[in-house]
């Protein structure tokens, strides 16, 4: 039986692998820091197909930190992992302007530390590293693939353009089996509410049931390629079983803005939508049942990435891999998932 370790396992995508492994077979151990409050809600449900006996594998959460290299060692020498999967990082790109040393350290050098104690240990697993489309940044071609270069514009995307490269140095410099999934942008219910695609559609879900009356957001005009997150991580596995490590884009190829985005989500809701900013008048907008969507300077980044469309053909080529959820089905599984959720929500503040 296989065993890989994750870290980033309590996100969005650490969930949805940590499900996939343990659905193969594998046993998963899920790298988790010591934290005053829990936040493992996205994993929790694994804990009850176990004990049903839904799945072969095991789940074991191990306490470390990507800031700590001495963790990162004792954890491999324990656990000796066919698979590592690096998820683990401060993922909010306008975060990352706040907390730009922190969002290095864990997201940069964290893979440099968790590489090198591999090396070390002599561990022989094979390393996943979790690329982003925010390197290509500035974009110089359109669409990005493997060969396009690099103009990251957020301390984010810099981090991650270094573990992009020291993930590549150690594959040339040690022979080992290192890949870097290049993923654009990737959504799902279990997707963090301060990222924008989830506060659309949650907002859609509340002020549909009267709870909000108005949702903030930055640039509107900023264009995505959206996948649906569970299709991204079978991608991240496909790499680990390939003959050969490499490097793979992996996108829907299709692009939509900000406003696309909520203009789907608002329509599934069934709340109309009134825009306001960019030259809009508030006046008159406040009619019941229709919601706002007000542009609020604050929430644009200090430098912005106008427009992001990956090229998935390679992974196409060599791994089989594609998407098949469409960007439409995306907004819907978002926004029906988060009108239950406020139903709920509702309910519960009926009770009171």
């Amino acid at each position: 039986m296989k065993k890989a370790l994750i870290t980033g396992i309590t996100g969005q995508d650490g969930s949805y692998l940590a499900e996939l492994l343990l659905q193969k077979g594998y046993d998963v151990y899920g790298l988790v820091r010591r934290s005053s409050v829990s936040n493992r809600e996205r994993i929790d449900h694994l804990h009850d197909w176990l004990y049903g006996g839904k799945i072969k594998g095991d789940l074991k959460l191990i306490y470390g930190d990507l800031g700590d290299s001495s963790s990162l060692s004792r954890i491999l020498r324990e656990v000796k992992p066919d698979e590592v999967y690096n998820l683990g990082a401060q993922s909010h790109v306008k975060i990352s302007f706040d907390m730009p040393e922190y969002t290095g350290d864990i997201a940069g050098l964290g893979a440099t530390r968790l590489l090198d104690a591999m090396r070390e240990s002599g561990v022989t697993a094979r390393f996943y590293q979790a690329s982003s489309s925010e390197m290509f940044g500035k974009v110089l071609e359109v669409p990005q693939t493997e060969k396009t270069p690099f103009y990251p514009r957020s301390p984010y995307a810099v981090a991650k353009v270094y573990a992009f490269w020291i993930t590549k140095n150690y594959r040339e410099s040690y022979g080992m089996f290192t890949c870097n999934g290049i993923l654009f942008n990737h959504e799902s219910p279990r997707r963090g509410e301060n990222f924008v695609t989830r506060k659309i559609t949650r907002s859609a879900g509340r002020i549909a049931k009267g709870l909000q009356e108005k949702v903030l957001l930055g640039n509107l005009s900023a264009k995505r390629d959206w996948g649906y997150a569970p299709e991204f991580v079978e991608a991240m596995w496909r790499m680990l079983q390939a003959e050969e490590p490499d490097d793979y884009v992996v996108a829907t190829g299709e692009t939509h803005t900000v406003r696309e985005f909520c203009e789907k989500a608002f329509a599934c809701a069934g709340v109309p939508l009134t825009w306001v900013g960019e030259g809009v008048d508030e006046k008159g907008v406040d009619e019941k049942g229709v919601a706002r969507v007000c542009v609020e300077p604050s929430y644009f980044r200090p430098a912005e990435v106008d427009m992001l469309i990956g090229d998935p053909a390679k992974a196409k080529a060599k791994l089989g891999w594609s998407p098949k959820v469409t960007f439409a089905e995306l907004v819907r599984i978002m926004t029906e998932h988060d009108l239950e959720l406020a139903s709920k929500e509702e309910w519960m503040l009926k009770r009171k």
